[in-house]
């Protein structure tokens, strides 16, 4: 059984999306072992509590510098020996130091298609109304493995959902993360703790 830490940031729905699938069955051979917040007093906790998962809270604030709380995190995951790190809505930047202990056992999931919309810059809304500005019809997420550059670690699944002519940023956010992120990232950690999930030359083939 695989040890599943999920790092957050705000309101936790990608956190609850990935609880929600461990409780009907769908992730075997893997489970949430701890939720981890950049910030206290954070409605993700809330879930993770509700669930019965342990949480720590790491304050972003607290530490001068990105590598002194790298450090933290990264001893927090050895303590929680963890086996997939999933970034769920974690908004602060990690050091190489965690990528490099945790070479392709780190996710993401960017709310586009990547290449496009993604790298320094693009997070949040602001990807939602990038979409928007270029006029693209098709837009989605994509998960994919973490490592030292912004959004250009192995892509592992990708969705897609169309951008309709009365979309606002706040409209389009909602449709991805509902039909695509909210899907694809439990998925993602399943097919992980399956062992299903091979790297050859860089890049994430699933098997």
């Amino acid at each position: 059984m695989k040890n599943i830490v999920v790092l957050v940031s705000g309101g936790g729905t990608n956190l609850q999306a990935i609880i929600d699938a461990q409780n009907r069955g769908e992730i075997t051979n893997g489970r949430i072992t701890c939720v981890i917040s950049s910030k206290a007093d954070v409605y993700a906790l809330k879930r993770a509590e509700q669930n019965n998962i342990p949480t720590r809270v790491i304050p972003r604030k607290e530490y001068s510098d990105v590598f002194s709380y790298s450090e933290a995190v990264l001893t927090a995951l050895n303590e929680e020996m963890a086996d997939l790190v999933v970034l769920a809505g974690f908004m602060t930047i990690l050091d190489e130091i965690v990528t490099k202990a945790y070479p392709y056992k780190i996710i993401n999931v960017h709310p586009a298609l990547i290449p496009s919309f993604c790298g320094k810059g693009y997070y949040g809304l602001k990807v939602h109304e990038a979409v928007l500005e270029y006029g693209v019809k098709i837009t989605g997420a994509t998960v994919h493995f973490v490592n030292e550059e912004a959004d250009a670690g192995a892509i592992i699944l990708q969705g897609t959902a169309d951008v309709l002519n009365d979309d606002t940023p706040e409209i389009l956010q909602k449709r991805v993360m509902e039909n695509v992120e909210w899907k694809l990232l439990p998925k993602a950690c399943a097919l992980f703790c399956n062992e299903r999930i091979e790297i050859r030359n860089n890049k994430a083939y699933i098997i």
